[in-house]
C-alpha cells in the first residue's frame, strides 16, 4: 500500500522545518548521537532523520517519544495554550444582559 503524500501550506512547511531543527538541535546539545535517541524512542534512524527534518508524514507520537527522550515533553503543553482567536469567539456568543431603561427623575 503507497503512503499518502502529505502537502502543507509554505508557512506550515517552514515551521515544520524550523521544528525539527530545534529537535535536531536539542540532539546535539545532549550530545546524543541518533542512534541513542531511536532506541530510546523505539524510532528507526530513518524516522529520526525524517522528523529532524520536519516531515509531516511522520506519526505525532513519534514526535512525542523524541521530546521524552530529549527532556522537552513538558514544552508539549505550550501548543495552542493562549488560544487568543478561540476566547473572542467564545466571548462573542455568551450571552448579554439586557438592561430595564432607567425611569426619568430617578437615580
Amino acid at each position: 500500500m503507497a503512503k499518502k503524500t502529505i502537502y502543507l501550506y509554505p508557512e506550515s512547511q517552514k515551521k515544520a522545518l524550523a521544528l525539527g531543527q530545534r529537535l535536531k538541535d536539542a540532539r546535539l546539545r545532549r550530545r546524543f548521537s541518533m542512534e541513542t535517541v531511536c532506541v530510546r524512542a523505539d524510532i528507526s534512524r530513518p524516522t529520526l532523520s525524517k522528523i529532524e527534518q520536519g516531515d509531516p508524514s511522520v506519526a505525532f507520537g513519534n514526535y512525542v517519544q523524541v521530546l521524552r527522550v530529549l527532556g522537552l515533553l513538558d514544552d508539549l503543553s505550550l501548543i495552542a495554550k493562549e488560544d487568543v482567536l478561540g476566547r473572542r469567539l467564545q466571548d462573542e456568543s455568551l450571552p448579554q444582559r439586557k438592561r430595564a431603561p432607567r425611569k426619568p427623575g430617578k437615580l
